[in-house]
């Protein structure tokens, strides 16, 4: 079924989320790596990661917090976004292109300039992140595709409302020769040189969703990288297994290093003339790559481990909690997580008193203190972060064999739920039953006021 799926893609419907299916027994998404090593020869679901080439680049990133302020221009500590200096920028540059064929060199230099030029974007620019998604150019081939997407489009605008991230969701097949998997990266490209005012560029798969809605991306862990992936290092370098990582969710550098990344990367794509020897070149390196196309996924892991002393080092595999997680494994939690929340918020007035959505990262940060005990990962009573649903496929219909249709529509269904029960909390209303989308009225002091 994977096999034929991605001999296909070229007429796929849905490049943004086509990706062959995943086996009911992996644990790719552990966040334990060594749960992860047992289930590692039945993931038949994963395909996305990177590929590349390219010149040595300076590891130093800029420092634009320290940029010097244009005294002459009021921004108030907040950015104008009517204010566009005459100065001549990059974007005035004929050769300066968004496609992934437009070489860009000096690029942290013009993001620089571009920052002194609009000084009101300059303050709070390290942490900046710029969220993108997409699906296909079509209607989706499920009748309900459409009204999936629909709402795990609507997760990530909640997401992105209560931490002040902005969002760009693409249905527009950018480079019609760079299909399935690769479909994304002519976006996150584009991405890059439309908002030089974000550090980071923050892809999330349109079948991935925010199951906690408090969590913020811990961007302080990740200073001397300029790409996190969710993965394990050692399954990539000792047993250069293509399941080490996957690509589904990522952050990458809005940066010079992250442009000559993509560029190298995406010459393993369809687009090219080498990517039929690359699936045999990736082929021969990972043995448990069973299907014979270059797909970005493997050429990350290429990348890790042959191109090592190139990119490695700034390259961060994260493993210490779901930055994205396999839904299977995650939908039998809900339950015991929301009890553990409820209870948690019992005994602590103030995580349970009502306060309006703004301040919601507040009352985030003031649960940490009672989660100090919640684990991480498998096992864990805290809130998955990201719950992806790898094997699925809402939009075509599709799914893996191993589990059937009602497992995929009515796991959709309970976790984008239970996300946004976390959401319309805010607004005085909760779905009792996660199966059913019928609405509640939070009483006053819930969870204290629940009878038993």
């Amino acid at each position: 079924m994977v096999t034929s799926e991605l001999s296909n893609h070229q007429n796929n419907n849905s490049p943004m989320m086509a990706k062959p299916h995943r086996n009911k027994t992996s644990s790719v998404f552990l966040s334990d790596g060594s749960l992860f090593l047992g289930g590692a020869f039945s993931a038949l679901i994963l395909v996305w990661g990177f590929s590349s080439f390219t010149t040595t680049i300076p590891k130093e990133t800029p420092n634009f917090e320290s940029l010097t302020k244009n005294d002459a221009v009021p921004h108030h500590g907040t950015p104008d976004f009517n204010f566009d200096p005459p100065d001549r920028t990059f974007y005035d540059d004929p050769q300066m292109g968004y496609t992934m064929d437009k070489k860009v060199r000096n690029w942290d230099e013009k993001r620089e300039e571009w920052l002194k030029l609009h000084p009101s974007f300059a303050a709070g620019a390290r942490e900046r992140v710029f969220m993108v998604t997409g699906s296909q150019p079509k209607p989706c081939r499920n009748p309900i595709g459409d009204h999936l997407l629909l709402r795990f489009f609507k997760n990530k605008v909640d997401y992105c409302r209560l931490h002040g991230c902005d969002v760009f969701y693409n249905n527009a097949l950018l480079d019609p020769k760079m299909f399935a998997y690769w479909a994304k990266y002519p976006v996150v490209r584009a991405a890059m040189v439309a908002h030089p005012e974000a550090e980071w560029i923050w892809w999330v798969d349109s079948d991935a969703l925010f199951t906690d809605m408090e969590f913020k991306l811990p961007l302080e862990r990740y200073r001397e990288h300029n790409l996190v992936v969710h993965g394990w290092a050692h399954l990539i370098h000792e047993k250069r297994s293509w399941t080490g990582l996957n690509a589904g969710v990522f952050l990458i550098r809005n940066c010079q290093w992250s442009l000559d990344f993509m560029e190298a990367w995406a010459s393993m794509g369809p687009q090219t003339p080498n990517y039929e020897k690359w699936g045999q070149t990736l082929r021969s390196t990972f043995k448990d790559k069973f299907f014979p196309e270059s797909d970005d996924q493997t050429g990350l892991a290429y990348l890790i481990a042959i191109e090592k002393d190139k990119w490695a080092d700034r390259i961060y595999l994260e493993s210490e909690y779901y930055f994205e997680g396999y839904w299977e494994e995650i939908l039998g939690t809900f339950q015991n997580i929301t009890e553990k929340y409820n209870e948690m918020e019992k005994g602590v007035s103030r995580l349970r008193r009502r306060h309006a959505e703004k301040v919601s990262e507040t009352y985030g940060e003031m649960r940490e203190e009672y989660l100090k005990d919640a684990g991480n990962g498998k096992g864990s009573w805290r809130r998955p972060f990201i719950t992806h649903f790898t094997g699925c496929q809402p939009c075509s219909g599709k799914y893996n064999a191993m589990y059937s249709a009602d497992d995929c529509w009515n796991g959709m269904q309970k976790a984008l739920n239970f996300a946004d029960n976390q959401v319309m909390r805010k607004f005085g209303y909760m779905r009792p039953d996660l199966l059913d989308n019928a609405i509640s009225p939070v009483p006053f002091d819930y969870p204290r006021s629940l009878r038993h």
